[in-house]
């Protein structure tokens, strides 16, 4: 599938070209190799590809359960703020698709009662140990 119709895809590629973005600016690393930035982008994509809405998802920053523990979710603020700004000369294509993904209602209640058996065992609320390989190396 490509990122024209594949929503999770398209979403987890947004996150991979901002925190890119905001690392060559302020660090002068790719994310590979720079830990805080890694962390981040790993942190992130965790969050996504746990999330119970999945394809019917809105922007994360409307969606009714909050996966991001408070650091990191002003470390991924951060990054959003400087990024979003670059996107449109660097990536237009997917900042349109953000723009169109944003204007997703929220999934609403009856998302929320249908899952609302696995919610808990998807999307606990903050993570605490690290998911990704490359989290656990370090």
């Amino acid at each position: 599938m490509s990122i024209f119709n594949d929503r999770m895809r398209r979403e987890a590629k947004t996150i991979k070209v901002m925190v890119d973005i905001y690392c060559k600016h302020h660090h002068g690393l790719k994310v590979l190799d720079c830990n805080e930035c890694r962390d981040i982008q790993n942190y992130a994509l965790d969050r996504l590809y746990h999330c119970p809405f999945q394809e019917g998802k809105t922007s994360c920053k409307k969606c009714p359960i909050h996966c991001y523990k408070p650091d990191m979710k002003e470390h991924v603020r951060k990054v959003m703020r400087y990024s979003g700004p670059r996107m449109m000369l660097r990536h237009p294509v997917l900042t349109i698709f953000h723009f169109i993904d944003e204007r997703q209602e929220d999934p609403g209640p009856k998302v929320l009662e249908r899952r609302s058996d696995i919610l808990e065992e998807i999307c606990p609320g903050p993570v605490q140990e690290p998911t990704h390989e490359l989290e656990r190396k370090n």
